[in-house]
């Protein structure tokens, strides 16, 4: 999974200091304000977040500027990167299920019809 858009950055759009939170918030589809009050209480208590966060300032890449198209491919990237399989799972049933209505629809026309039948035959 080498797509840019599975990728870590900081968002320096939507950021407040260096973008890492707003970045990380993006990246598993969490409301920063929740990632900013974790980072804050552990950087409190803690400590050793407020260097942990400043690293990632310094090795993240910015987000390049028109990563999504939409709103949905966001939220369906911020699904792959949460879970593969369930999202894999999900394409797998959509396509299935658009499998079996095409199905149907084939079956339909397909069957012996006496009116398509009849137009058929006359077509040719």
């Amino acid at each position: 999974m080498n797509s840019p858009r599975t990728t870590l950055y900081r968002d320096k759009h939507n950021a407040k200091l260096m973008g890492v939170c707003s970045g990380i918030a993006d990246y598993t589809g969490v409301n920063v304000f929740w990632i900013r009050l974790g980072t804050l209480a552990l950087s409190l208590s803690l400590g050793w977040p407020i260097l942990a966060y400043f690293v990632a300032g310094f090795i993240l890449n910015k987000k390049p500027p028109h990563l999504y198209r939409d709103e949905s491919e966001k939220k369906y990237w911020q699904g792959v990167r949460q879970s593969p399989r369930r999202t894999a799972r999900e394409i797998k049933a959509s396509f299935r299920d658009v499998d079996r209505r095409l199905a149907a629809v084939e079956a339909h026309y397909v069957s012996s019809n006496p009116r398509l039948t009849a137009e058929i035959e006359r077509l040719r």
